[in-house]
């Protein structure tokens, strides 16, 4: 067994988990930490995206309540049918435009240089949401129950400018949530839920689509990416959720440009080779 192999499995892993719900693009991290550590090839694409999974166990696990009484709702309640259903909605952009754009975004766009750019507009509209809402104050939406369907498909929508590497999903579902009226926490909550369909979907998706190029031998690697994306993200998401009540999203506008220019300084003077 290759120790070395399993550490960066390891370090992957964690990078995915801490930076998979925070709005600076854990895909985007995935690329550039791939390529610092040599797993940027096809099997480390479908690594990346499987890990996923990991992550979305914490959230499974954070919100374990509310989906219980979401399930045991069902049957009876209105407020557990739309909970439902605006979570669908909200998924069903990503379904669509992932099938029809997602081989096209992965071959051409997977580079560090546009993560980095990414990395710096993602910036600057953060700024400008958070500017926006301290100005606005008053919410419109206060509560994921408070959603309509229409507000779901909007903030799905959205997050299929998350296809582009650097953008970050949870980035632009919770600011663009807040463009669209959503408290901080109501975008931050939203974010979470709609996370859990569309990242165990690409994972799934990826696996079966890329079956070919993983055997039996490469179960240990996947397994500790897999563990440690999962320890980071519960770490990560406990955090977060306090974080949001007393705190913006600043803080990670200003890493997101300071750490976008550094890698667009080191490809261009040769400091750092990052391979695509």
């Amino acid at each position: 067994m290759d120790v070395i192999l399993l550490l960066k499995a390891a370090i992957m892993g964690i990078v995915e988990g801490l930076t998979e719900f925070l709005p600076i693009s854990s895909t985007g991290h995935l690329i550039l930490a791939g390529s610092l550590l040599g797993m940027d090839d096809a099997k480390g694409k479908v690594f990346d995206i499987a890990i996923q999974t990991g992550a979305i166990l914490a959230v499974i696990l954070v919100y374990a309540q509310r989906l219980k009484a979401v399930a045991r709702g069902l049957p009876s309640e209105p407020q557990a049918r739309r909970f439902v259903i605006n979570v669908a909605v909200g998924f069903l952009p990503a379904v669509v435009l992932g099938l029809l754009f997602g081989k096209a975004i992965k071959a051409h766009l997977f580079t560090p240089v546009v993560v980095a750019s990414a990395f710096i507009v993602g910036g600057f509209i953060i700024l400008w949401a958070e500017r926006r809402q301290s100005v606005a104050r008053v919410a419109r939406i206060e509560s994921v129950d408070d959603m309509t369907p229409l507000d779901a498909l909007k903030v799905g929508l959205i997050q299929c400018l998350a296809m582009i590497p650097g953008t970050s999903r949870s980035g632009a579902t919770i600011i663009g949530g807040m463009f669209l009226g959503l408290s901080r926490k109501a975008a931050t909550d939203f974010s979470f839920f709609l996370a859990i369909p569309t990242l165990i979907g690409a994972g799934v998706y990826s696996l079966y689509k890329e079956r070919a190029l993983l055997a039996a031998a490469d179960t240990p690697v996947f397994a500790v990416g897999l563990l440690f994306s999962f320890l980071s993200a519960w770490i990560c998401v406990r955090w977060l959720l306090r974080y949001v009540a007393t705190h913006t999203f600043t803080p990670f506008a200003w890493y997101r440009i300071a750490f976008g220019v550094v890698v667009l300084v080191t490809a261009w003077t040769g400091v750092v080779h990052w391979a695509d």
